[in-house]
């Protein structure tokens, strides 16, 4: 079961790299998700993790308070205000629009209520 939560964090960690250089993926998430993983997994990565100068703290900040940086906040708020700008811009259907609208809606009432670190 331990090479089941490795590999899961592995992947976590690998789409969470590819986040931080393509924009509309998000990287907090999926780091938050391989130290979930690696914590079940390999305490040596765990630890590599936590103590990553990068995502360690934000990790920390999130295990420990539930908090998320405003810095995090701000750069997830351009993020979905450039997706939607996109969908808008490409006409996409009224519905998926709908969809689109009130998801991105929901994750930003997720994020602006967490609080600060």
């Amino acid at each position: 079961m331990r090479f089941i939560w490795a590999a899961f964090g592995l992947i976590a960690l690998a789409l969470g790299a590819i986040g931080v250089f393509l924009p509309l993926l998000p990287t907090v998430p999926f780091m938050l998700l391989a130290a979930f993983c690696f914590a079940r997994s390999s305490e040596r990565l765990h630890n590599w993790l936590l103590s990553h100068p990068t995502f360690g703290p934000s990790i920390q900040e999130w295990q420990e308070r539930g908090a998320i940086n405003p810095r995090a906040k701000r750069y997830a708020t351009i993020s979905v205000v450039v997706v939607f700008s996109i969908s808008l811009i490409a006409q996409l259907p009224w519905h998926v629009l709908a969809i689109q609208a009130v998801t991105l809606s929901c994750v930003m009432l997720f994020i602006w209520t967490r609080p600060d670190h």
